[in-house]
């Protein structure tokens, strides 16, 4: 009986967590939407453009993912460094917000398909929303005026934006929900963040010393990346005129 209790108990907060990451992928679909039609400058492109370029980047984007790695002088290993997100940003700067959106979502489902989740699907689910609060404040500053100083712009407050939300989603729900899921006590997790940084005794200090220089790096390295790419391959690779 207490088997089939623990079950029952461990599918309740399976299914919670699904209805959570859906709930919170629809939202930022429908946001973008909203947000995309306040936005000037918009790019004319058929829905069969639209979709070939959202998958040609999401293919880019999964196999970046996969050759994750860690870096274990700054963060525990099971944090990992990627730079999935500069085809997405690619994306996001020629289709707007909403393409940046669909194209981390179908990222993931490609990483999961080729690769499987070794996170108990937290991790995947960290990946897409910490992505998208870099991308989407990045395509929307740069879909304002299409001029290197706004996209320079966008990407320092999309930078900025993953360092912000992605430790404060760290601390209050994915580092717990990854405890709870993986069953994994959360001072074991702390004490991984200790084992690379002495001062780490805590999850917020977990989350200040390990999660945020993580993810200003990323920022910093996908945002130079794609600063120097973009007008390179825009015509290349969309086969249409910059705007």
């Amino acid at each position: 009986m207490e088997t089939i209790q623990n079950l029952w108990r461990q599918t309740q907060e399976n299914l919670l967590f699904v209805v959570v990451c859906a709930l919170i992928a629809g939202g930022l679909i429908v946001g973008t939407h909203l947000i995309e039609k306040w936005l000037p400058q918009k790019r004319k492109t058929t829905s069969a453009q639209r979709s070939s370029i959202i998958g040609i980047c999401s293919a880019v984007a999964a196999v970046l993912h996969i050759f994750d790695f860690a870096l274990p002088f700054l963060a525990p290993d099971f944090y990992k460094l990627d730079f999935s997100e500069i085809p997405v940003l690619l994306c996001g700067y020629y289709l707007g917000p909403s393409s940046a959106v669909a194209c981390e979502g179908v990222k993931i489902v490609l990483k999961l398909l080729l690769k499987g989740t070794s996170t108990a699907f937290v991790g995947d689910f960290a990946n897409f929303a910490v992505g998208c609060s870099f991308v989407i404040p990045a395509t929307i500053v740069y879909h304002l005026h299409k001029t290197r100083k706004t996209a320079v712009i966008g990407m320092a407050v999309g930078t900025g934006s993953m360092a912000i939300f992605g430790s404060a989603f760290n601390a209050f729900y994915l580092l717990p929900k990854f405890a709870q899921l993986y069953k994994l006590p959360l001072d074991k997790i702390v004490a991984m963040g200790h084992a690379v940084n002495a001062s780490v005794n805590s999850v917020e200090s977990l989350v200040l010393l390990c999660v945020v220089p993580l993810n200003l790096l990323k920022g910093t390295v996908v945002s130079l990346i794609t600063f120097f790419v973009y007008k390179r391959i825009e015509t290349f690779l969309f086969k249409k005129d910059p705007v």
